[in-house]
């Protein structure tokens, strides 16, 4: 019995990644803003993107069901692009 319990268990915790809602947008990009800048980096672009709009900047997460990106860029004090 406890083992059939011990399976049922596991089960349902892999299952509930299945039902987890997952995150607008504005919220993953809210979230990741704040590491950013836990991070101390102060000089930075985060953009949301359609997911087949072609960037040069690099790719840190998909939202909208897949739909668009989450799109990070690390700019110098002038603006321009360190990658």
């Amino acid at each position: 019995m406890k083992g059939c319990t011990a399976v049922l268990l596991a089960l349902g915790v892999l299952s509930s990644n299945a039902w987890a809602t997952p995150k607008s947008c504005e919220e993953l990009k809210k979230e990741v803003e704040l590491k950013i800048q836990a991070a101390g980096v102060s000089s930075y672009t985060l953009e949301i993107v359609p997911s087949d709009q072609k960037v040069d900047a690099r790719v840190i997460g998909t939202c909208d069901g897949g739909n668009r990106k989450l799109v990070y860029q690390r700019t110098d004090l002038i603006g321009s692009q360190i990658m």
